[in-house]
């Protein structure tokens, strides 16, 4: 079958089935914009070619079989079963001021087995597909728009290292983007990678408006190599060289994620300022979101913001992120996907 998602096959199919361009463009409309069911979707065509593209075309690849609801902020987690079985996790955001972003995964698990991170303990299961991944986004929309939402922000920030599955995370953003799909402009996506300098190269050269953000964690490449295994070959000598490519168009982000008594002392801060220093890069400071199993502890809110004050200082932009969903083990680092292959399929949503 076709992928609703491939946008080209899709167009040659209609008009091998002589499915005039409006009433494609009606079922792009239900189902890219609006967040409509699918059986809506398929309502928008006439009658005669409805039977033709729901046997030919397929609309759906996940299914959401659990939903947890944050208590305390506006985070919904979800969790999506595959065709095999395994657990996907997405974030829904609902920030104060009435925008909606969608954190979704690139992996089941991941490989990269960041010391502070839930995401990679069990170890990478496997790639998902572009499918997967843009039917995480799909499902959010459809669930949104009972609340009058929609998806305005989408950052692959979930589980797994996103430039470690390159090809399927190049397709999905492209169908993002795309007028004929979900339509996001660059600006209201972001993909987020722990530091494969060739795979950053290659992104940018790809899509140079979309904000790539790097997760630095430490910029003392003996802290780094402690507490992310991948620095050992992704050193912060060879990170730094591409800097000036990847950080040209002003949409580049480094991410620090604030360790107590690991990475957040004045020689790190000194570190941290010098290995930056003529970058034009925003520095996102990130609040540790503790989870079982794990050692770390977070710093205090005066530390976070003394150690932003002095980045600003130095010069840089500097933002105090503060993690929603942490009461549903939803917030930054949390996302550890349910181990093992549901049994049946379950599914949640109509």
């Amino acid at each position: 079958m076709l992928s609703i998602y491939d946008i080209d096959r899709v167009n040659a199919f209609c008009r091998q089935n002589r499915i005039s361009d409006h009433p494609l463009k009606r079922l792009r409309i239900a189902f890219f914009k609006k967040g409509l069911p699918i059986e809506d979707c398929l309502e928008v065509l006439p009658e005669e070619h409805r039977a033709a593209v729901a046997g030919q075309i397929r609309m759906q690849y996940l299914h959401i079989v659990e939903r947890h609801d944050s208590k305390r902020d506006g985070a919904t987690k979800l969790v999506f079963q595959t065709a095999d079985r395994q657990a996907v996790e997405a974030v829904i955001l609902r920030i104060t001021s009435g925008r909606t972003s969608l954190c979704i995964s690139s992996q089941v698990g991941c490989g990269v087995d960041c010391a502070f991170c839930a995401s990679g303990r069990g170890g990478l299961t496997r790639n998902l597909t572009a499918d997967e991944m843009l039917d995480q986004v799909a499902l959010a929309m459809r669930l949104l728009r009972s609340e009058g939402r929609v998806v305005r922000n989408v950052v692959v920030m979930g589980t797994g290292e996103p430039l470690h599955n390159e090809e399927a995370l190049f397709q999905a953003l492209e169908t993002l983007r795309d007028p004929r799909g979900f339509y996001l402009s660059d600006r209201h996506l972001m993909v987020s990678t722990a530091g494969l300098s060739e795979a950053m190269l290659r992104f940018v050269e790809r899509f140079p408006s979309v904000r790539l953000a790097l997760s630095l964690h430490s910029a003392r490449q003996e802290v780094r190599e402690q507490i992310m295994p991948t620095a050992k070959f992704q050193t912060l000598e060879k990170l730094r060289e591409i800097f000036p490519k990847v950080g040209k168009h002003n949409n580049f982000m480094i991410e620090y994620l604030l360790l107590k008594g690991i990475n957040d002392g004045p020689e790190d801060l000194a570190a941290l300022i010098d290995y930056l220093r003529g970058i034009p890069a925003h520095i996102n400071l990130i609040q540790f979101n503790p989870h079982p199993g794990t050692a770390f502890q977070p710093v205090s809110k005066a530390a976070r913001e003394a150690f932003g004050d002095v980045l600003r200082k130095a010069g840089f932009k500097v933002t105090l992120r503060y993690s929603l969903g942490d009461d549903i083990a939803a917030a930054c680092g949390q996302l550890a996907g349910r181990r093992g292959k549901y049994e049946s399929l379950v599914k949640l949503e109509s």
